[in-house]
């Protein structure tokens, strides 16, 4: 039996798990660049200690003479005694090495044995829904915060809510009943995410993921509230915002991780609305909107039929990029995304939320996400939603909340409240 320590004195205060990934190369980057304002005592890992080595050359090379360089640590994440002595030498782990169903189980359980605090970039929600049922219930008794859907996949959508919520309540004077996001971005596709999405086809992962309220706490739900909750699955014409709508490809995750933020915030007293909604689209402008809207939700659609195929996922597999690719420099420099959410009472007052990144959503925007978070984890305790006590399988809106803002800004993200 592994006798749980306290969070007393760690050997780093951040270790990257797959850092000569495609992400996580860049994540690292991203903190080594960050070396000027804080003094990190970090390290990258991952299971081949030659890639690592080059990696920890290349990143030397750019940081600053007083900087301090990042240690190695070598974890193949099947090999249990490895992947325990990295969790238990740090005060938070960050991980970009997917697919998390694959080779996140036995992080995930070291950090809540060790009481190390994590997050990650996944989309996997039937995989998250497994860690919520193992782990929340010791990880919220030992105040260790446990925070998938730190990227893209997330945080747009669920911080936005949150802090468009807030505002309603405290500016409006009444609860914020519903909430609906629109999207528009541009960018490129990398090979982990396009195998954790195959991945989660193969493994039956994208049925058991239609439940709206997969991420909730376990209880009923009406069937008014499931029918209300539905992902949207053909184009529409939205009179809030005067143009065309159709389904967001992020939809069917982000909005069981905005659900289980509001089950968690009524549970902890702080609820958004008594019955609370949210949905999320993909905005289209003129010209063609109509015809933009019908061709996307037809594509999505098509999609879906063709992901259940085996001989379709081979097929896409020799022509999409592999894990450990992804887009050219221009590509991600070209990207960009914006988040607009609206929200509204019960007798019909509104407010709105904007949150905007000019990169790459999915390999720019996703790693200053995920390692801000993890920075978060590590320095922020007091000002974290609940204190430094509280822990659980969490969301970023419920483990990070507002003390991620700041940081999110200085990281070059557009961020605005009550528009």
């Amino acid at each position: 039996m592994i006798t749980r320590e306290k969070r007393t004195f760690r050997t780093f205060d951040l270790v990257l798990y797959g850092a000569t990934g495609f992400v996580g190369r860049r994540a690292a980057a991203y903190l080594a660049q960050l070396q000027s304002r804080r003094k990190l005592r970090w390290a990258i890992a991952g299971r081949d200690d030659t890639k690592l080595e080059a990696l920890r050359t290349e990143l030397i090379a750019t940081m600053h003479a007083r900087s301090v360089p990042p240690a190695v640590v070598v974890a193949e994440s099947s090999d249990a005694k490895a992947i325990d002595a990295m969790v238990r030498d740090t005060r938070v782990l960050v991980t970009t090495a997917g697919p998390f169903a694959l080779y996140g189980d036995a992080i995930v359980d070291a950090c809540v044995r060790h009481r190390t605090h994590y997050a990650d970039i996944t989309g996997e929600t039937a995989w998250v829904r497994g860690l919520i049922d193992r782990h929340h219930a010791q990880a919220a008794r030992d105040g260790t915060r446990i925070v998938p859907f730190c990227g893209f996949d997330s945080v747009p959508s669920d911080l936005g809510t949150l802090l468009l919520v807030r505002h309603i309540q405290q500016a409006l004077g009444a609860p914020c009943v519903a909430v609906t996001a629109y999207f528009q971005m541009m960018g490129g596709f990398n090979g982990g995410t396009l195998a954790s999405n195959a991945h989660r086809y193969e493994a039956g992962e994208v049925d058991a993921g239609r439940d709206p309220f997969l991420l909730n706490p376990r209880g009923r739900h009406s069937a008014a509230e499931i029918e209300g909750n539905r992902d949207p699955r053909s184009a529409r014409y939205d009179e809030t915002i005067g143009t065309w709508v159709a389904p967001f490809v992020m939809g069917p995750i982000n909005t069981r991780v905005v659900r289980r933020s509001a089950a968690l915030s009524a549970q902890w007293g702080e609820p958004y609305a008594p019955s609370f909604r949210y949905q999320e689209y993909t905005k289209l402008d003129a010209p063609l909107a109509q015809a933009k809207a019908h061709a996307l939700a037809a594509g999505m659609a098509g999609f879906d039929v063709a992901m259940k195929s085996a001989a379709a996922r081979a097929l896409l597999g020799t022509v999409l990029p592999k894990p450990g690719e992804g887009p050219s420099k221009k590509t991600m420099a070209g990207g960009w995304f914006t988040t607009e959410l609206i929200g509204r009472t019960e007798d019909g007052r509104s407010a709105r939320a904007r949150i905007a990144f000019s990169g790459d959503p999915g390999n720019r925007a996703t790693l200053r996400i995920l390692c801000e978070a993890g920075l978060c984890l590590a320095f922020d305790g007091a000002k974290l939603p609940g204190g430094a006590a509280c822990g659980g399988v969490l969301t970023p809106a419920t483990a990070l909340g507002g003390a991620l803002v700041p940081r999110l800004r200085a990281a070059g993200f557009e961020i605005e409240v009550g528009i």
